[in-house]
């Protein structure tokens, strides 16, 4: 039962700083893209750096990388943006293995609880000598089964509160896929956009070096 009790507080404390985190670092990627985008279409990428870096969340790191190395060719772009993606994972997915390894282990504890209790009340049972009622019988087992339920008490809810972090992780994870394809082709459409550079060369010198030609 210790043992269940101390698995119940790693599992709530798990689960609220999970929470915590992941509300810190929520963010709205479409408004987030929308003000980057103005920005980026008037080549103000030092604007653009600045405004990314000043919001901590995993889709900005992953946008504050792709505008660092704008002039970068569109593959080494995705290969950026995929790098600080894969960064960003272990952040998102930390200490979820072990809320996962809690919720299968209680159940086991409490199981195990239930044997030993059983092993220990027909040990007393068999060392009696005479008649032993049902009464005494049931109060053994009723103890021993204890342990089993507190097992699942703890187990369900830390299993329902791993699905909802895994899917929030899920989440950000598209987030940062949805931001690093947006960004690259923000980035590459201001490529494309710029005006091109024209070698203007005044009349009067056309008109100079075609008499020196002469």
């Amino acid at each position: 039962m210790w043992l269940i009790l101390a698995c119940s507080v790693l599992a709530g404390a798990i689960f609220l700083e999970r929470v915590v985190y992941f509300h810190r670092i929520s963010l709205r990627v479409g408004e987030f893209l929308r003000g980057l985008s103005r920005l980026i279409e008037t080549g103000r990428f030092a604007e653009a750096l600045h405004e990314s870096a000043t919001v901590r969340a995993p889709v900005a790191r992953v946008v504050h990388a792709a505008i660092l190395r704008h002039e970068a060719p569109r593959v080494e772009l995705k290969d950026i943006v995929q790098e600080a993606g894969q960064l960003e994972v272990p952040r998102l997915e930390r200490r979820l293995a072990m809320l996962a390894t809690v919720a299968f282990t209680t159940p086991l504890l409490g199981l195990l609880g239930t044997v030993i209790g059983l092993i220990d009340a027909f040990t007393n049972l068999s060392a009696q000598t005479g008649y032993t009622s049902i009464t005494e019988l049931g109060g053994g087992i009723y103890q021993a089964l204890i342990t089993t339920a507190a097992g699942l008490v703890v187990a369900i809810p830390s299993v329902v509160a791993y699905g909802y972090l895994n899917s929030r992780v899920n989440v950000l994870l598209h987030d940062m896929e949805r931001a690093g394809i947006e960004i690259v082709n923000l980035i590459c459409d201001h490529r494309s956009k710029a005006p091109a550079i024209i070698d203007f060369v005044p009349a009067e010198s056309k008109t100079r070096r075609q008499q020196q030609s002469d």
